[in-house]
């Protein structure tokens, strides 16, 4: 991979191998491991999305933040030993290709499909992950059924995002969802979302475009080819139990994801392609 003037590769002390993007437009950091972007930070403005301050960057061991890939299932497998929220989280990616410009930088990766074990995929695809830098982000997945027969697959892109204060955030765009959340459900979202709780929700017939209303400003998030998004923090007492994850670090801290679940979960048929984009900006 040819990489531009502002991209280089680095690693962390423990040896895990990113891209680190500094460059009149933002900083970045995106991870081989996972294909996962850690951090994005546009010119003269704080930081788009969050880490855990607990976290190691161990290789084999999914990371606390940023924009984690689950693919090409959301959640718990109906296979209880399968590796939760896919195998992707943890897969070595390849950089693929690196286009700069005066306004924006593009980053693509793509997942060796000949790695894949088979027992979890036994599908023929692709899986290419695009990072399109500029004052915003945009993550656009894509997945393309190469072999001759349909199959099925869910995922989200499960982006952490920043506050200094969770109980004075709230999540406005989701009023008119219908969500699930426990196992229960489906209910209708009819007013704005504060956290206030343990959260999990998982919305259908979303709206393309949500606002987190934080202490540091407004971020936008919006969606295309999706119209299902998770809605998640672990609140008090399961944040005890989260691995590489501070007890109070739920205070600082949401997700809301771009996805393709449950009945918007995505059947593709041979030779197509699908693209989840999600693209994340403050409003000012």
């Amino acid at each position: 991979m040819k990489l531009s003037p502002s991209v280089s590769i680095e690693h962390t002390e423990s040896g895990l191998e990113f891209i680190n993007v500094v460059s009149s437009l933002c900083s970045a950091k995106i991870f081989l491991q996972g294909g996962q972007i850690t951090e994005f930070t546009p010119r003269g403005k704080q930081p788009l999305l969050w880490v855990s301050s607990h976290e190691a960057y161990k290789e084999g061991v999914s990371m606390r933040g940023g924009i984690p890939i689950c693919w090409p299932w959301f959640g718990t497998h109906n296979n209880e030993d399968w590796p939760a929220h896919g195998f992707t989280r943890t897969s070595l990616w390849q950089a693929d290709e690196v286009n700069e410009s005066d306004h924006e930088i593009i980053i693509s990766l793509k997942l060796p499909m000949k790695l894949v074990n088979t027992t979890y995929w036994p599908h023929h695809s692709a899986l290419k992950v695009e990072f399109v830098l500029s004052d915003k982000l945009q993550v656009r997945l894509t997945t393309t059924n190469l072999g001759n027969t349909s199959f099925s697959f869910s995922q989200a892109l499960h982006a952490y995002f920043p506050t200094s204060d969770i109980s004075n955030t709230h999540i406005d765009g989701l009023q008119g969802s219908q969500y699930i959340e426990f196992g229960k459900g489906p209910f209708t979202q009819n007013d704005v979302v504060n956290i206030a709780r343990e959260t999990d929700m998982i919305y259908t017939q979303a709206p393309s475009l949500q606002v987190i209303n934080t202490p540091e400003g407004v971020i936008h998030v919006s969606r295309e080819n999706s119209h299902s998004c998770v809605l998640w923090n672990p609140w008090i007492e399961k944040s005890k139990r989260l691995s590489h994850f501070a007890d109070d670090e739920y205070q600082t801290m949401v997700c809301l994801e771009a996805a393709n679940v449950l009945e918007d979960a995505v059947v593709l048929e041979s030779k197509q392609s699908h693209t989840l984009v999600t693209t994340i900006s403050w409003a000012n």
